[in-house]
């Protein structure tokens, strides 16, 4: 019989690691399933789209090529990382130098947590807008940094005032994470709001980074709108920002695990340093495929946004038909609702696994601004979110 007493002690970073929410979501799905219930998993941000076929087509080549049976080059292959720029350069009108303002990274959280690593030291304070992407609250725990958080309420369209933060509380900031597109609220952050945080980075000392996951996935536009604002698109952002962007969304290449920092020179150079120690690259074949995705037409990410904003007047129209506040957000891959009057978020997702075998995440996953609050994913069929909207609306009733 295994035993569960250590023969070490652990880490201080070990031993504060959160619990991680979806997983704990997870369980709760796969119990109900195990139980015999038809579930709707709404609590899943994983896409169910596929990469259109042009990138799959590349990475079937890509994988015959023998060159990519080898370490691909520590900083990304240049290929790459040239096709990044140029689509910082297309899309946002933001011109890099990839041998210097640019490194490829496995997915967005793992150059997160790089750059929590070469710029959090304990004690130090890390400005983040609540509600959240638990990752940035995780990264602040295991990190030891002070949190100051940012409410952002209804009332701004989730945004935080940044006016309202006093001047000695930005002398002490460290990093300022952004999220905009936002998890969990689908929020989006116009231009004005971006240069004010690209002026107090300035004017205070702080870095700012943006964790921009959910670029090319807003309504409205084509081109730039569309892909919406990348704050390195503020001039003289890259005096004191780096911009996190990841393939899963935007080209439904979640499980291929590829992305790119981007922004300040100094930040991107600590950051090589300490990946070419703690990490690895990205395989060869999804970046060959990264590369045909930056470059090729951009319609199928359109499509993409398209399809999602179809999926969000579903649920959206649906829930408040049957009686809830939802919030209209213009992009993003989820539906932010509050709770019925009588229920904070966590108690009426617990009701809809119970009655409506729905399953959602309750805003308190994402902070204690979102306590009132429940996600709703649209990472699933147009028939499943309308059947799902039919079964909360039955109990709503």
């Amino acid at each position: 019989m295994a035993s569960h007493v250590s023969p070490v002690g652990f880490s201080t970073v070990a031993r504060s690691i959160p619990p991680n929410v979806f997983a704990d979501m997870d369980r709760k799905v796969a119990a109900a399933v195990a139980e015999g219930h038809d579930v709707i998993d709404l609590a899943k941000g994983n896409p169910d789209a596929y990469p259109a076929e042009f990138i799959r087509e590349a990475a079937k080549k890509a994988v015959d090529d023998p060159a990519n049976a080898r370490y691909t080059p520590f900083d990304g292959k240049p290929e790459f990382l040239e096709a990044a720029a140029d689509w910082y350069a297309r899309v946002h009108g933001v011109h890099l130098d990839w041998t210097s303002q640019l490194f490829a990274v496995e997915g967005a959280v793992d150059g997160l947590a790089g750059l929590f690593s070469i710029l959090v030291d304990p004690g130090d304070a890390v400005a983040f807008v609540d509600p959240y992407y638990p990752s940035y609250h995780c990264m602040s725990v295991m990190a030891g940094a002070e949190e100051v958080l940012l409410p952002a309420l209804a009332e701004r369209d989730f945004l935080p005032d940044l006016e309202a933060v006093p001047q000695e509380v930005w002398e002490r900031v460290k990093v300022l994470v952004l999220n905009y597109p936002n998890n969990p609220t689908g929020a989006q952050a116009p231009f004005d709001f971006l240069r004010r945080a690209v002026d107090l980075a300035r004017r205070h000392r702080f870095v700012v980074v943006q964790d921009f996951a959910y670029a090319g996935l807003g309504v409205g536009g084509n081109g730039a709108d569309a892909q919406q604002t990348s704050v390195l698109a503020v001039p003289g952002a890259c005096d004191v920002a780096v911009e996190v962007c990841s393939l899963s969304k935007m080209y439904a290449m979640a499980g291929w695990r590829a992305g790119f920092v981007a922004g300040n020179d100094d930040i991107i150079a600590h950051l090589k340093r300490y990946h070419y120690q703690m990490g690895s690259m990205i395989t060869g074949s999804v970046q060959d495929a990264g590369i045909v995705a930056l470059r090729g037409d951009q319609s199928h990410v359109a499509e993409l946004a398209e399809r999602y904003a179809r999926r969000r007047g579903i649920v959206a129209r649906g829930l408040r038909a049957a009686g809830l506040d939802v919030f209209d957000s213009p992009g993003g891959v989820y539906v932010w609702a509050h709770a019925p009057a009588g229920y904070d978020g966590g108690r009426f997702a617990d009701l809809l696994l119970e009655r409506t075998h729905v399953a959602a995440l309750p805003g308190s996953c994402f902070g204690s601004t979102g306590v009132g609050y429940v996600r709703f994913s649209l990472l699933r069929s147009d028939d499943e979110l309308r059947e799902a909207v039919r079964r909360i609306a039955d109990i709503l009733r």
